[in-house]
């Protein structure tokens, strides 16, 4: 018979059947949209045809072209909400996220000024996410800098101080696009829109086994998140050590975002909205927000998309629109309607 466990902090109770239920369907669900995903596109393919015969233009579409790209998305909508509840957990603040603690701004920082200096040819496809990732570990390593300079940093010393440096990488963009030319100029902004359209298996091998490694450092600390979640001094009463929690989660996190940033630029919202709409329907319980904040992400970006690169065909929208254009009005309909479970 299971034993319900209550989770320190939360209000929810949490067996061991609902664990693995909750679980294998989030799992599941994940699973589904990553197979759905590379049938549906603006070319109709023949599942058979493309497994038949590796000389087929299905072969190559669905083989060579969509499932790299619906793994990618998969990885970096997991990777950003998993940073998302992260933040938001070390921090206690709501909206916390990649973008507001500045690891996004960095790496567009970084990837802008490796095409202004790569000047927009064939090696700034190179150049542009060790760049985007170096800006990343630039804020990361000052933010964390700036706010130890006191000797027990708060959060919203953290938080701020990536606020500030965010606001920094945005005019230091700015002052960048000014001395880039057209050609540059056009690139730095399709690239800062967020894309998933060029992915082959060998990112997906690198960028795959940072994620999961993180993925399971973070739901180890999962019961020492809802400690910290009803307050450090509680968590420190439950034999937590905060100051080690908060650094280590702070620097999993950031690396997560810079490693998938990195590759895809800056998708907004998706850090942001995923984890709180887990939140609303699972419960506080952070060993289960962990892991389902990852698969319910990397489902979301895979359906956006999809979207983007369907709704408008032959014309692909960056699906770092589609986030921005879904996400704000679904955060502000939980502002309005449901403050309670947003401001947990």
């Amino acid at each position: 018979m299971d034993e319900p466990r209550q989770a320190e902090g939360g209000t929810h109770l949490l067996t061991r059947r609902r664990y693995v239920a909750v679980l294998g369907g989030m799992t599941a669900l994940f699973v589904a949209v990553s197979i759905l995903a590379p049938l549906i596109g603006p070319a109709a393919i023949s599942f058979t045809q493309a497994l038949s015969d590796h000389e087929s233009t299905d072969f190559n579409i669905l083989l060579r072209v969509r499932v790299p790209r619906v793994l990618m998305a998969g990885l970096v909508g997991g990777a950003l909400a998993l940073s998302g509840v992260t933040f938001q957990a070390i921090l206690r603040n709501p909206l916390a996220s990649p973008f507001t603690l500045g690891v996004s701004g960095g790496a567009a920082l970084g990837a802008v000024l490796a095409i202004l200096f790569a000047g927009g040819g064939a090696s700034a496809g190179l150049w542009i996410p060790l760049a985007a990732f170096a800006g990343a570990l630039a804020v990361v390593f000052t933010v964390h800098t700036l706010a130890g300079a006191r000797r027990h940093p708060s959060p919203v010393t953290l938080l701020l101080a990536g606020v500030v440096l965010n606001f920094v990488c945005a005019s230091l963009i700015q002052l960048v696009h000014y001395y880039a030319d057209l050609t540059q100029s056009f690139l730095m902004v399709r690239w800062m829109m967020g894309s998933l359209d060029v992915f082959e298996y060998r990112t997906l091998a690198y960028v795959a086994p940072v994620v999961i490694a993180i993925l399971f450092v973070l739901a180890y600390h999962a019961r020492a998140l809802n400690a910290l979640s009803a307050g450090p001094d509680w968590a420190r009463s439950r034999g937590v050590d905060v100051k080690r929690l908060v650094t280590l989660n702070y620097f999993a996190a950031s690396l997560l975002t810079g490693a998938v940033v990195a590759h895809s630029g800056p998708i907004g919202f998706v850090g942001l909205i995923v984890p709180h709409v887990v939140r609303l329907v699972l419960g506080a319980d952070h060993r289960l927000l962990v892991p389902c904040s990852f698969l319910g992400g990397g489902a979301f970006l895979v359906v956006c998309d999809t979207f983007a690169r369907t709704a408008l065909s032959p014309v692909e929208v960056p699906v770092g629109i589609i986030t921005a254009v879904l996400g704000g009005p679904f955060f502000l309909w939980l502002l309005l309607f449901r403050r309670r479970e947003l401001f947990f």
